[in-house]
């Protein structure tokens, strides 16, 4: 089933919750996601679902942004169930009603979950996004949920299991997603950098893994090369005295260690590397050719 939005409306976040484990990166600005990510879950002898996490919609400036833009639209064809989140705080705003015209567009079932009513005062508000979403949309239910704090999650998964076809798993029970170790430790790295440098550079900043060593002490050596696309960016990526990147490096390897199960060192390079969100090469590397 996927999950699909205009950016920055949590599909990351709720897509972590429903799986039970941090396997996509969240950070509170637009376009975290940049490439289609699956995630399983298995209730063992009632269902498994298996979701997939696609790149917020928005107006496109880069080959790369085209690029998201199309893998989000290519997931409604291939899945049985589509969910539309959309920041119920914020309100159904014009982009999250040009996602919904191409969501009814597909021949299955649509479930519109609308995140962050946490947030919401008064809860009176969700009353006009609920008929809306109905009686303009059509949509077959609408989930009021907090991905954050978990609220609602359980009712939103007991409606997707309604609309699940029959048939056997397609994951062993213990499969959680289709990333590899290397696309983790790009995305976490990327993460912990999104954080440090909040709207700065969050668009302007890729991760590629350049090494991977696996040696005989059980220690994982991995070299990472963090693209910028200008020299005045490297400062900000570094931090005084360097204290940026060891603070990224960090958190992000005492995250990965944890998810991995293995022993990790981690070097971090920052090099310059202008217009790579239009250079083909670049995009490939990262999936987004």
């Amino acid at each position: 089933m996927g999950l699909v939005g205009w950016t920055n409306v949590g599909k990351s976040t709720l897509l972590n919750r429903l799986v039970g484990e941090k396997i996509a990166a969240v950070a509170d600005v637009a376009q975290t996601t940049r490439n289609r990510i699956v995630g399983v879950r298995t209730d063992p002898g009632e269902a498994q679902y298996v979701f997939v996490d696609t790149p917020g919609i928005h107006d496109p400036r880069h080959r790369m942004n085209r690029a998201m833009v199309r893998i989000a639209r290519e997931t409604l064809q291939g899945v049985d169930v589509v969910v539309q989140i959309v920041d119920a705080a914020r309100g159904f705003g014009p982009g999250d009603r040009r996602t919904a015209t191409w969501v009814v567009g597909s021949d299955v079932p649509k479930v519109l979950a609308l995140n962050k009513v946490d947030l919401v005062r008064p809860k009176t508000r969700l009353l006009p996004m609920l008929q809306d979403a109905v009686e303009t949309w059509r949509f077959d239910d609408v989930v009021p949920i907090s991905a954050l704090t978990g609220d609602g999650c359980d009712r939103l998964l007991a409606c997707l299991r309604g609309h699940l076809p029959e048939g056997e798993p397609r994951f062993p029970e213990d499969y959680l997603t289709d990333q590899s170790e290397r696309s983790l430790v790009a995305e976490f790295v990327r993460e912990r950098l999104l954080h440090a440098t909040r709207e700065e550079l969050p668009h302007s900043i890729a991760v590629l893994v350049d090494s991977w060593d696996e040696g005989e002490d059980d220690i994982v050596r991995i070299e990472v090369s963090i693209l910028v696309e200008r020299d005045s960016q490297k400062p900000i990526v570094i931090g005084r005295d360097g204290g940026v990147l060891r603070a990224v490096g960090t958190e992000a390897r005492r995250e990965l260690e944890r998810l991995l199960g293995r022993r990790l060192f981690l070097k971090l390079w920052v090099r310059v590397r202008e217009g790579w969100r239009d250079d083909r090469g670049t995009l490939s590397d990262l999936g987004l050719s």
